[in-house]
């Protein structure tokens, strides 16, 4: 069931441990399935080097497990995976990950501002990547915890936690997602630290929202 969406999720998964955005067995990866609706996940618990796409966990928007054929759990953050696509229709793929950068500015409850303007491609309304509150990895209050910022960008971080993007495509563009959070929130860094400590300027939303591909590439008609 669902092969194709299986051998992507488990690619995405690998290549996250690979790049070092999850490290230790942390973060966790889907994508939902949009004739079915249902969402193919990750396992809890198992080193990605190991993963198959029969290791994949299937399930429905009401976290009942329609396939697990390696007899594997899905995440313990399957609430939050399956809340997001509850609140966000329009959402295929999510990608949360642990990453360094990412993460220390989750443990600060400090949002992340639209320091480069390349934060235009990640879907942010008010030129920020927000932070959700705290809630306990694995319970409703962490799945209830992205209600408000899933519906404000389609990137965040998680209080304490780590972060988590989101796109309508596929996996492949929520973790390209989740990887320019952790290099504007390594950049975010650097200029705090060169600045001593002073915030850096950053873009406005009607800056970042008025970018538009140029008319004066003209291309032959066909």
């Amino acid at each position: 069931m669902l092969e194709s969406l299986k051998k992507d999720v488990v690619e995405i998964a690998k290549r996250a441990q690979k790049d070092g955005l999850c490290k230790h067995l942390s973060g966790n990866f889907s994508a939902r399935d949009k004739e079915t609706g249902y969402v193919v996940i990750t396992p809890t618990q198992v080193d990605r080097e190991l993963l198959t796409p029969r290791d994949m966990v299937v399930l429905d928007l009401d976290a009942n497990v329609i396939e697990n054929l390696s007899g594997l759990r899905p995440t313990s953050e399957s609430l939050m995976h399956l809340q997001i696509y509850k609140t966000r229709p329009d959402v295929n793929a999510v990608a949360h990950t642990h990453s360094m950068y990412a993460t220390t500015f989750a443990v600060l409850k400090k949002p992340i501002p639209a320091v480069v303007y390349e934060v235009a491609n990640l879907g942010v309304s008010k030129s920020r990547i927000p932070v959700a509150p705290y809630g306990r990895p694995g319970s409703t209050d962490l799945s209830d915890s992205v209600i408000e910022p899933v519906q404000e960008a389609d990137c965040f971080l998680l209080q304490g936690h780590g972060a988590v993007a989101v796109d309508g495509r596929e996996i492949y563009d929520a973790y390209l997602k989740a990887s320019y959070i952790e290099e504007l929130a390594q950049l975010y860094f650097n200029s705090l630290v060169a600045n001593g400590g002073q915030e850096p300027d950053y873009f406005p939303p009607e800056e970042l929202q008025s970018w538009a591909y140029p008319s004066q590439i003209k291309f032959p008609n066909k």
